[in-house]
C-alpha cells in the first residue's frame, strides 16, 4: 500500500514585515516547496489540502518559471504628485488646497521633485526633515509633519498602484517631536468686558471708511457663539434666527461642525442691534465688506481682535488689573466660549454639541479649570453672558463695576 502524501505549511518572516506562506510537501519522488505570499493561515492550510489531493490523484504539476516582465522606470516624484494633485484637489475645501499647495511646492517639491517613485528611502525622508529642521528660518515641528504626512498620503497612492512597495514616509519615527500647544483663553468676566468696551471704542474711533467693520458684534459672536474664524466669515443672516434664538452653522470643517448654537442674552442684544441698522438680506454677509462681500480671516485677525486685545490690555493695567494673556487668537474667543457655557452651568454634552466636538478632549480640559472659580467669578460671568440693557454702552470700568455687582446681588 502506497504511503499517504504528506505535507505542512512553513512561515517565514520576510525584510518587509510581513509573513509569508510556503507549502512544503514530497512529490513525484522529490521534496517541493511553493511559495504563497504573505496569505493568511487558514488559506495557507486549505491550499496545502488541495495541493495533497492533487499529488494523491497524480495531476499535480509544478509551477511553471515565468519569465520575469520588462517594467518601464516608476514616475518622479513629480509627475506623480501631479497627478495625485489632479485626483485630489477635487475633494479638498479651498484653504486645505492653498495649505497642501504650500507645502508640495514650497517644501516637498524642491526636495524630491526629481527622485524616482522607488528612489525615495526612509534616509531621503530623514535627509528632508534634517534640512528644514536646519534651514536659516526653520520650519515649526508641527509644519515639518504636516509636510511629511502630505508626502506620505502622495507615497501611499503609488502603493496602491503597485508603483513602490512600501511607503518610506510611513511611521511614527518620520516625526518630529511637537512641544504640546499652549492654548489661551479668556476666564473671567473682567476679562471678557473689557475686550468687548475695547471693541466698542474701536467702532466709535474707526474712519467713516471703516465704520462696515462691526468690531464689537465680531468679539462677541466669537466669544459667545464659540465660532471657528471661517465660520465666523461665512455666516449670513439666514443663518441667525434672532426670532427663535439660535444661529445655525452651515459651513464646518466636519461634519460634526454643523451645528446650531443658542443665542443667548448678551449676544443675541448684538446681532438684533446689528441688523438694525444694516441691510440684513437673507443671503447677505452678517459681518460683511464695504461692497457686501466675504470678511478675510487676516482682516478679522490683524484689524479687529489685535487692536481690541492690545486696547484692553491697557485699559486694564492702567486700572491696576491684570491685563488679557498672550497670544490671544480668535480660536482662544473659542475656547473662551467653552468656558462660558461652565459658567452657565451646562454639562459637557451641551458644550460638545454648541461647539461641534466629537471628541471631549477640549471640553474636558476646559471643564477642569473652569471648575476651579469660585461662585461670584461664575455669577458675573452669567450675568456678563445674560446681558441687560446699557451694558453695550457701558465704559470698561463701568462693566467691570457691573460685573462685581453681580455676585453679590
Amino acid at each position: 500500500m502506497a504511503r499517504k502524501t504528506t505535507g505542512a505549511v512553513v512561515e517565514h518572516a520576510g525584510r518587509d514585515g510581513l509573513t509569508y506562506q510556503w507549502l512544503r510537501f514530497t512529490a513525484y519522488g522529490k521534496r517541493r516547496f511553493v511559495s504563497l505570499g504573505p496569505v493568511g493561515q487558514v488559506e495557507a492550510e486549505r491550499a496545502l489540502r488541495h495541493t495533497l489531493a492533487d499529488v494523491e490523484r497524480g495531476t499535480w504539476t509544478p509551477p511553471q518559471k515565468v519569465a520575469p516582465v520588462e517594467v518601464g522606470p516608476a514616475p518622479t516624484f513629480h509627475e506623480f504628485a501631479e497627478q495625485w494633485w489632479a485626483r485630489a484637489a477635487l475633494q479638498l475645501r479651498p484653504s486645505t488646497q492653498a495649505d497642501y499647495r504650500w507645502r508640495l511646492e514650497v517644501h516637498l517639491l524642491p526636495f524630491f521633485r526629481d527622485l524616482g517613485l522607488d528612489r525615495i528611502t526612509v534616509a531621503s525622508v530623514e535627509e528632508f526633515i534634517a534640512g528644514k529642521l536646519a534651514e536659516d528660518d526653520p520650519l515649526s515641528p508641527r509644519s515639518v509633519n504636516m509636510c511629511v504626512t502630505l508626502l506620505g498620503a502622495i507615497l501611499e497612492a503609488a502603493v496602491d498602484r503597485e508603483l513602490i512597495v512600501r511607503n518610506p514616509a510611513r511611521g511614527k519615527r518620520r516625526r518630529v517631536r511637537e512641544a504640546a500647544p499652549r492654548r489661551t483663553w479668556i476666564d473671567s468676566a473682567e476679562h471678557v468686558a473689557a475686550l468687548l468696551a475695547a471693541a466698542s471704542e474701536l467702532d466709535r474711533q474707526a474712519r467713516p471708511d471703516r465704520r462696515h467693520v462691526h468690531r464689537r458684534a465680531i468679539v462677541a459672536t466669537l466669544v459667545f457663539a464659540g465660532l471657528r474664524i471661517g465660520e465666523l466669515t461665512a455666516l449670513r443672516w439666514r443663518d441667525v434666527d434672532l426670532a427663535s434664538g439660535w444661529l445655525i452653522v452651515g459651513e464646518a470643517k466636519t461634519d460634526a461642525g454643523l451645528r446650531r448654537v443658542k443665542l443667548r442674552g448678551a449676544l443675541r442684544d448684538e446681532l438684533l442691534s446689528l441688523r438694525a441698522g444694516v441691510d440684513g438680506a437673507p443671503d447677505g454677509y452678517v459681518f460683511a465688506t464695504s461692497t457686501g462681500g466675504r470678511q478675510s480671516r487676516e482682516n478679522i485677525r490683524n484689524r479687529v481682535l489685535a487692536p481690541a486685545v492690545a486696547l484692553a490690555s491697557k485699559g486694564l493695567v492702567d486700572r491696576g488689573s491684570a491685563p488679557l494673556p498672550d497670544g490671544l487668537t480668535p480660536h482662544s474667543l473659542r475656547r473662551t466660549f467653552a468656558s462660558v457655557l461652565y459658567a452657565l452651568g451646562e454639562d459637557p454634552g451641551v458644550v460638545m454639541d454648541e461647539m461641534g466636538h466629537t471628541d471631549p478632549g477640549l471640553a474636558l480640559r476646559v471643564y477642569r479649570q473652569t471648575m476651579r472659580r469660585d461662585d461670584g467669578q461664575k455669577a458675573r460671568l452669567r450675568a456678563l453672558v445674560e446681558g441687560g440693557a446699557g451694558f453695550a454702552d457701558e465704559t470698561p470700568a463701568e462693566q467691570a463695576a457691573s460685573t462685581s455687582g453681580a455676585a453679590t446681588a
